[in-house]
């Protein structure tokens, strides 16, 4: 349990919301702000917040585009897809060392 301990607090999706927003984005390549927002029941303060953590390390990208209004368009890097697939390996490794 130590190895998940370590995992969590030194990886940037160790955060549940983070990891929940690449999720949602490696299932779909990109989606909207309120798409995102709405998913994962966020406001749009904290979803912002974590959109920043995720574009700074360069896992997303975010772009307006206008359609019928002004949409703010989040969409998953090459880095963000391996980065999460990576991740959830990494879990996968520590939950299948587990025995029941």
């Amino acid at each position: 349990m130590e190895e998940l301990k370590q995992l969590m607090k030194s990886h940037i999706l160790g955060n549940p919301v983070r990891l929940g927003i690449m999720v949602f984005l490696l299932s779909r390549r990109k989606a909207t702000f309120s798409q995102i927002q709405k998913v994962l029941d966020l406001t749009p303060g904290n979803l912002k917040s974590h959109l920043n953590v995720l574009e700074k390390d360069k896992l997303i990208k975010t772009y307006k585009v206008i359609a019928d209004r002004p949409r703010t368009v989040v969409e998953i890097t090459d880095k963000g897809i391996q980065e999460t697939r990576k991740f959830l390996k990494m879990l996968k490794g520590i939950i299948d060392s587990i025995e029941f």
